[in-house]
């Protein structure tokens, strides 16, 4: 699976951006997708998840509410809406894609087998 993100960009706080995340190659549905982000000098951390057929979805505690993923398997491509974004949010978004049978991967993104390049949201103040 190739994962292409994009969407990102430059925005005020309380802004809004879509993210993209259009997958080639192997059966897209089959995977649960997985958003993940890293701020500079900070760890990667989780974001949000998607299972394969979308019933099921997760998102970290400092995005709950605010951001959420959704996919369209027709089109091969999952999204992040993003809301009321922080200044906190600024970091390169990454879109991952996980083989799991069924349900959620963790969130510590080991489970996860193929990574987009990343896509740079920043959040002014």
């Amino acid at each position: 699976v190739q994962l292409q993100a994009s969407g990102g960009g430059l925005v005020q706080a309380g802004g809004y951006l879509r993210l993209s995340c259009a997958a080639s190659g192997r059966t897209f549905s089959s995977y649960a997708m997985g958003w993940f982000r890293q701020a500079p000098g900070k760890e990667r951390e989780f974001v949000a998840a998607i299972s394969w057929g979308g019933s099921s979805s997760s998102y970290a505690d400092s995005v709950k509410g605010r951001f959420t993923i959704s996919r369209d398997n027709a089109k091969n491509t999952v999204y992040l809406h993003m809301n009321s974004l922080k200044p906190e949010d600024t970091a390169v978004y990454y879109c991952a894609a996980a083989n799991v049978v069924a349900g959620l991967p963790p969130p510590d993104g080991l489970s996860y087998d193929y990574w987009g390049q990343g896509t740079q949201v920043t959040v002014s103040s």
